[in-house]
Parts: C-alpha cells; sequence; structure tokens
C-alpha cells in the first residue's frame, strides 16, 4: 500500500517526540491524527502541523472515551503511542509511592488501553509503535521508577508482535531528548543533566525529538520488521552508568 493511501494516528502528538513523529509521517505523504488532553496545545499542534493533519482531544487513561475515539476514526494504518505520565524520578529509598502509581497510570496503563482500543480499527498489516525510554536499561541510581514503568511497556512488546501478528509491534527507546517532559526541573538542573550527558555520550549531544520521529518512520516503513524495541540514545547505553 502507498504510503499516501494511509493514515496514522499518533497518541500524545502535541508536542515533543509525538509532534515530530506526526511531521515526519506527514512529509512521507501519510494523513496523521494528533492527540492530546488539552485543546489550546492541540489547535495548535494541528496548526503547526498543517495540511493532512487534524487532531481530537482524548484522555488516554479513558478507556471509553479511548475506544469511542478509535471506533469514530474508523479503519487506520499505524498507531505511534507516545503518551507518557509524571516523572518517578529520584532515589528508590525516598520514591514516592503515589508518583510512581502515577507514572504508572500515564505511560504502562494509558499506552495500553490506547493499544487495545486501536486493535478493533487498525487495518492487518498495520503497526504499532510505542515509545518508552532509556531508562529501562540504564542503570542509573534515581531512576528505578522510571525504569519500573518503562521496561514495562517494553516487555510487552515482543510478545505482542507474536499475538497480534500480521500486526507489526515495535517499540523506539529514547535516551535523553530534549523535549518539554523535562519541565519538571528547574532550568538550571535541566541543563546541567543535558550537559553531562551530552558529554559522555559518543554522539556528543543531547537528543532531539526528529531524531525520535525518524526511528518511528523507520520502524512504520519496516515492514519486515516487528518485535523489536530500538534504542536510539546517541549511544549512552555503550557507556558505564557511573561515568
Amino acid at each position: 500500500m502507498s504510503a499516501r493511501n494511509e493514515r496514522v494516528v499518533v497518541v500524545g502528538g502535541t508536542s515533543g517526540i509525538g509532534l515530530a513523529a506526526a511531521e515526519r509521517q506527514l512529509r512521507e505523504g501519510r494523513a496523521v491524527v494528533v492527540t492530546g488532553r488539552g485543546k489550546a496545545r492541540l489547535d495548535a499542534a494541528v496548526e503547526k502541523l498543517g495540511e493532512g493533519a487534524s487532531g481530537a482531544s482524548v484522555d488516554a487513561t479513558d478507556e471509553v472515551a479511548t475506544a469511542a475515539f478509535f471506533a469514530e476514526l474508523g479503519t487506520v494504518d499505524h498507531v505511534v503511542i507516545a503518551v507518557t505520565g509524571n516523572t518517578a524520578a529520584g532515589p528508590f529509598e525516598s520514591l514516592s509511592i503515589s508518583d510512581l502509581r502515577a507514572a504508572a497510570e500515564g505511560k504502562l496503563i494509558a499506552q495500553t488501553v490506547v493499544a487495545q482500543a486501536a486493535l478493533k480499527v487498525l487495518r492487518p498489516g498495520g503497526s504499532i509503535t510505542f515509545i518508552t525510554a532509556g531508562s529501562a536499561g540504564a542503570a542509573r541510581p534515581g531512576t528505578a521508577g522510571l525504569a519500573a514503568v518503562n521496561a514495562a511497556v517494553e516487555a510487552m512488546v515482543p510478545v505482542l508482535a507474536v499475538e497480534l501478528a500480521p500486526t507489526r509491534v515495535n517499540a523506539v527507546s529514547p535516551g535523553i531528548i530534549d523535549t518539554p517532559w523535562w519541565d519538571w526541573m528547574d532550568a538550571e538542573t535541566r541543563q546541567a543533566t543535558f550537559d553531562g550527558y551530552a558529554a559522555t555520550a559518543p554522539a556528543g549531544r543531547v537528543g532531539r525529538p526528529e531524531d525520535i520521529g525518524d526511528a518511528i518512520g523507520f520502524l512504520i516503513d519496516s515492514t519486515f520488521t516487528t518485535g523489536l524495541v530500538l534504542p536510539v540514545d546517541g549511544g549512552s547505553r555503550l557507556r558505564p552508568a557511573a561515568l
């Protein structure tokens, strides 16, 4: 099937990685539907994306609303699940259980809700791409909560690739990417984090949203790839965590 006859849904597509994925898919000639919870951000994203893009306000943690959204869409070809929750970062000894629950609800549960709803309308041979995070395998102190949530999503990928075949199921596991997700940090701490990452990553820089958008595009286009968790982290996984 030609890309120009396909439609992609990017859930969590109003900023950062999701928006970059939508931009890449539009360049490929596909129609794109982006979702987000906030109307103002959604409207701004659709305006930025331009022709070929549309949007819908959807809370991915709401099973009923998410199922209704996909049912109204009709058949889609590819689904990118870029929704994420609050951070659950910090030393394990003082990790807030309420923060961990919120992070799991906002990512593991939300991404599961979306994937289940999407299956009702996804064409045979289409694809689902989850977005996880490099914390799942980085063994970095202070990220146990993040690692647990993202590793849970990644653990589903090979299982679903077999269970849901011929639907292709993959994930992209980003390293540190300069997106609004980091806005929970003050500017000085955020910049110090980015500088430290860039100094040790073989790529020599922090990632950009378009780096992940391109990786998502590869997985969508690669019809012989399924069950893969693709790390896109500038090579940081190749360095000892203590560096």
